[in-house]
């Protein structure tokens, strides 16, 4: 069974061991691996295949619980077998076909609203268990999502059923609703389990509460299309959760306690937030075909950027997140350059050896660039200590 930092410091809180041989492990550890403990970015999703059995098993109950409430919502609001005109063969009036048109509008409206609930009333409980209990990861992460998720659809299909979806105003001031709730859903979530996800969740949860908002009113003020509007608010939301993960990660610069999850998860969701919109601006996810090679080499240009911020931050999100973009930009360059037989195979080829090559040296490389950054700055981020190999048992 693997053992978490968390696990270690529960161990020493207990008494079990002293936080003397707890620190001497993690440097142990450490130094087997040829890489401080900072730059391991570990975080737990499975202590062992049970973890991923029960995994299976709470997302069996959770679609089970989605479908029962789908059900009753087709039971409360029948749509397809309430009117016989379809297959009477005559032709419908216009009353006839608008009170069809509600009763659709109202059950696809309770649809997520009572499934959502359902879904949200099941995962609290398994959390009891299996998260507050037996302190298992990945059904703890699953459980969050479904709860903070099924109390979101659950607004949504209210705000819809009472409001109507019509118009991108109106959508958009459910939305913002439903994520307020869902962000305070999150918050008291929080404080009973602690799962480190739960921040990003909320955060989450807040960003679309004020991007939605912000888009409706802009919508419903000028009567233009927000998707503009939305790539600019969504990175700067991302933005701004980027330095919330930056805050948690400034409070555990060693990485041994739960704030480093907590700050994993921030960057896991600020990154493609900073990356989508800044891409999108280049042209790169329209396919292509419009693209200047400048575009390209700009989209490259780019992702060296969040290269340097990942490597001097000790994070790998960004360089994730952004993967798919700069994939794309190089295959547009090799393809323009007449490599079109070999695009697919050069740029993996090319990516790949980046990749590669950057963690097998990501100390050495992090370590100069941290060096160079000013005193101030770099006393902030995670330690770059060089390690001594631990000699191998013959």
């Amino acid at each position: 069974m693997a053992y978490s930092d968390e696990d270690l410091n529960s161990a020493v809180t207990a008494g079990v061991i002293s936080e003397e041989a707890a620190g001497a492990l993690r440097d142990h550890v450490a130094k087997l691996r040829h890489m401080p403990k900072s730059d391991e970015e570990n975080f737990r999703l499975i202590n062992s295949f049970n973890d991923i059995f029960v995994a299976i098993g709470v997302v069996i109950m959770l679609i089970a619980a989605g479908s029962i409430g789908s059900a009753i919502a087709e039971l409360i609001a029948p749509a397809e077998n309430s009117f016989g005109f379809w297959n009477s063969g005559t032709e419908p009036t216009a009353a006839e076909v608008a009170a069809w048109e509600a009763a659709r509008e109202l059950q696809d409206a309770l649809k997520p609203m009572l499934a959502g609930l359902f879904v949200a009333a099941v995962s609290w409980p398994l959390a009891e268990f299996f998260t507050r209990k037996r302190r298992m990861a990945l059904p703890s992460i699953i459980l969050l999502l479904a709860f903070v998720g099924g109390i979101f659809a659950a607004v949504f299909g209210a705000g819809a059923a009472l409001a109507g979806t019509s118009g991108n105003s109106i959508g958009g001031f459910i939305a913002s609703a439903s994520g307020l709730v869902a962000a305070v859903a999150a918050w008291v979530h929080w404080k009973r389990f602690m799962v480190p996800i739960t921040v990003a969740a909320g955060a989450g949860a807040i960003a679309v509460t004020v991007v939605a908002l912000l888009a409706a009113t802009y919508s419903a003020l000028s009567g233009a299309n927000p998707d503009n509007v939305v790539l600019a608010l969504v990175f700067a939301a991302g933005i701004a959760i980027f330095t919330l993960a930056m805050r948690w990660d400034m409070s555990d610069r060693e990485r041994t306690t739960r704030r480093s999850d907590v700050a994993f998860w921030l960057h896991l969701l600020a990154a493609p937030m900073i990356a989508h919109p800044v891409f999108s601006s280049q042209g790169v996810i329209d396919g292509g075909q419009n693209v200047a090679p400048s575009s390209a080499f700009i989209v490259i240009a780019i992702y060296v950027l969040f290269g340097a911020i990942a490597v001097a931050i000790d994070r790998r999100a960004l360089l994730v997140s952004a993967l798919a973009y700069v994939l794309a930009a190089l295959a547009l360059l090799f393809e323009r350059f007449g490599a079109v037989e070999l695009t697919f195979a050069l740029t993996a080829l090319v990516i790949g050896s980046a990749l590669l090559s950057l963690s097998a040296f990501w100390s050495p490389i992090r370590r100069s660039l941290v060096d160079k950054l000013p005193s101030g700055l770099s006393a902030q981020l995670p330690p770059t200590e060089q390690l001594q190999a631990v000699p191998e048992a013959a």
